[in-house]
């Protein structure tokens, strides 16, 4: 969307609410036409959609709507508003919001926190400030042209005159509220002073004390600590368990079997056990004894069965561009080899938790880290028969998110026990309910086929897809769109799919999908440009050069930041010596272009990834300091999983605890060089686009060191060990 498209999207939908409290503080609100109205809330008073409060002490409380799950938007969210209303970031105070319908959408995923707050915020910000220059000029009946806002004054430099924001709130309540079409805002780096620099995050000081911020902190009066054991099998059901003798256990106050119902993602059959501590109640667990009723039996070893069954079949034809099968006869050089990915769990550091206290009115609250506060309400409603306006949620700080706290399983487990209990309860889950009742990034196997010709440009691209399903759809996070690179960057492409029925719940996982193919895709592009005789970069700089109908990414942007990558990594230096390797991949996802080239050294099949150089185009930078943190950590996150896998046999995960699924450690972690290209575009996310091009970089790189080219994930099973 273009500037101009931007702004009359927004004078379509947005305006300005404004009201002094009666602590004498202004309130600046953003709402939407159509939804609300001056008279909307209890007694005729209007409660509106808050972003602002300018206090009476000079003091600036902006409120975050969004969940805060490690991203930055606690931090990013008040720099737009403080940037927007000229103020001192010293004097700027952040709340987290509760679940509440008048912000509109509340959740972390999709990468999509910024580019959903960014007209808000910058409404907010630029309203307020305007109102408090027009309250200025009025007092002083000067032009408002020749007033301006500097750090919490508004100064009317022709006679030396200044006024704090807090001298002009009363006045200002009572202006008259210009239209958002009227706002001048600010949208590129040129004319930022707070975006775009380093600034620490508003809760580190409470991280690095321990205070208390995470769900697992959540601590209320007469709190009980519950856990609900489930079947290792996914889905299965209690036929009985000896409730009876666990619930006389020290400490124990209850223990009961939850029948549950069939949904994946919802309240699942099981048993609570509900004690004093959770030391009691995790010690019960030890002598709880289930029998379980289980429907399936899936196994990674029959997954891969069905694996090599399907490669030899023809598969479901996605798209068909020109005529692959004339263009591979007719090319110089074929290329053909296949990639595998296993099943990944999400491995938060913080386990699954929720605190809930039933009402005997009927009130419910939960202090929940959920990436969808709202989903979670409408399944616990839609599960337990409560109307959702009486079901309040806070948002608490989440320990990592990356997509699992998307599905809100353990909300409606602990609102369930608490209501059963009507004493507020702690579920607290172990790291092994955690990993055993994921909702896993699927594995696939990927069979490519490339032509080219006398040019060593890639002319036929063939590509069977074998990934997941159930009842004949592709489950969560194994779907692939027919239209990603490289469909329309070569003149024949054909993408083929077949499915493998899976029991095995899936869901997003950190750039659904992107973190995965794109390692098979840009490590495969490896082997054509090195079959073709081409340097990796000027092969893919000329496959971005030029599209057969829609591009299926911006490809200048997807260049440009490929091109940067390159140049500051050195690209093509020979001084790099024996052993050691460099290695590309580019990418676009979740509105973010992304490239990384990462260097390594080898040490026989032991590898050291010793740095990374990144390059990425999300539009303007928010906070550098958060935007580098994401590139980090994505990039990290990326080396880890690539030496990680869940497996499968009778139907439960094999993998329980970090003993069997070892993620990465801080020696393990490479130096990561960041930049970023501030174009004038609107901000898009910064949380899933960088992850995806780092493995087949680093993987391209292992190849350069040691010639073994990694065909299978994770590493290991190449003899590659990190």
């Amino acid at each position: 969307m273009n500037t101009t498209e931007l702004q009359m999207s927004m004078d379509r939908r947005a305006f300005l609410k404004v009201s002094i409290l009666a602590s004498g503080a202004l309130m600046v609100g953003v709402g939407c036409k159509g939804s609300f109205k001056a008279s909307d809330g209890e007694n005729g008073v209007w409660k509106p959609n808050l972003y602002v409060r300018i206090g009476t002490d000079g003091m600036i409380t902006i409120v975050s709507k969004n969940p805060e799950a490690g991203q930055g938007v606690k931090t990013a969210f008040p720099m737009v508003v403080a940037e927007c209303l000229g103020v001192d970031w010293k004097n700027v105070t952040v709340e987290q919001a509760a679940l509440d319908d008048r912000y509109g959408r509340q959740a972390v995923g999709g990468s999509r926190g910024t580019p959903d707050g960014w007209d808000d915020l910058r409404i907010a910000g630029t309203g307020a400030c305007y109102l408090l220059t027009a309250a200025a000029a009025r007092e002083w009946g000067v032009p408002f042209e020749e007033c301006t806002a500097e750090k919490g004054s508004i100064v009317h430099e022709p006679s030396g005159r200044s006024r704090r924001y807090e001298s002009l709130l009363e006045t200002a309540a009572t202006l008259p509220l210009p239209d958002v079409s009227d706002l001048k805002l600010k949208s590129r780096p040129s004319e930022f002073e707070l975006l775009g620099t380093f600034v620490p995050g508003v809760d580190n000081p409470k991280i690095v004390t321990g205070q208390s911020l995470f769900g697992c902190d959540t601590r209320l009066e007469g709190m009980l600590y519950a856990i609900y054991e489930k079947c290792p099998t996914f889905g299965g059901k209690v036929r009985k368990a000896n409730v009876d003798q666990v619930g006389k256990l020290p400490g124990v106050t209850h223990a009961f079997v939850v029948e549950g119902g069939d949904n994946l993602t919802g309240l699942l059959p099981g048993v609570a056990i509900v004690a004093r501590t959770w030391w009691e109640a995790h010690s019960a667990r030890k002598q709880l004894r289930v029998d379980w009723d289980t429907s399936h039996s899936d196994s990674t070893a029959d997954y891969e069965r069905q694996a090599e069954a399907l490669r030899q079949q023809a598969g479901e034809t996605l798209r068909s561009d020109g005529d692959v099968g004339r263009a591979l006869d007719a090319a110089r050089k074929v290329v053909k080899a296949s990639y595998y990915y296993p099943f990944v769990s999400h491995a938060n550091m913080e386990p699954q938790n929720c605190t809930a206290l039933y009402h005997e009115s009927g009130q419910l609250e939960l202090w929940a880290p959920t990436q969808n506060p709202r989903a979670g309400r409408q399944l616990i409603a839609e599960t337990m028969d409560i109307p959702e306006d009486r079901i309040h949620v806070s948002l608490t700080r989440i320990g990592g998110g990356f997509g699992r706290r998307l599905r809100n399983d353990f909300m409606v487990e602990a609102a369930w026990i608490a209501r059963e209990t009507r004493q507020p309860v702690h579920l607290q889950w172990s790291r092994e309910d955690d990993m055993r009742h994921d909702f896993y990034r699927p594995a696939a196997w990927h069979h490519f086929t490339a032509g080219m010709d006398t040019n060593g440009k890639m002319t036929a691209f063939d590509h069977h897809f074998v990934t997941f399903g159930r009842n004949g759809e592709t489950v969560s996070g194994a779907g692939l769109s027919p239209d990603h690179y490289p469909a329309g960057l070569v003149p024949n492409f054909r993408l083929r799919q077949s499915l493998i029925e899976t029991n095995v719940p899936t869901g997003p996982w950190r750039s659904p999908g992107h973190s995965a193919y794109c390692w098979a895709y840009q490590s495969f592009f490896d082997e054509v440009a090195l079959a073709a005789e081409r340097d990796q970069l000027e092969f893919r700089l000329d496959l971005l050069s030029k599209s057969y109908g829609k591009p299926p990414l911006d490809l200048k942007r997807t260049s440009a930041t490929l091109a940067l990558a390159a140049e500051k990594a050195g690209w093509g230096r020979r001084e790099l010596g024996a052993n050691r390797g460099m290695g590309m991949g580019f990418h676009f996802d979740h509105g973010g272009f992304v490239s990384h080239v990462a260097e390594v050294v080898a040490d026989g099949q032991s590898i050291t990834v010793e740095k990374v150089y990144s390059a990425a185009d999300v539009g303007p930078i928010i906070n550098l300091s958060g935007a580098k943190n994401q590139v980090e950590g994505a990039v990290i996150d990326a080396l880890s999983t690539a030496q990680l896998e869940i497996t499968f046999a009778n139907g439960a995960a094999a993998q329980s605890n970090f003993s069997d699924y070892g993620l990465l450690r801080i020696n393990q972690a490479p130096e990561i060089e960041c930049h970023f290209i501030q174009s004038d575009n609107s901000p898009t996310g910064l949380g899933e686009p960088p992850f995806a091009a780092a493995t087949p970089a680093i993987s391209n790189a292992i190849f350069a060191a040691t010639g073994t080219r990694i065909r299978e994930l994770p590493f290991g099973r190449s003899g590659i060990f990190v």
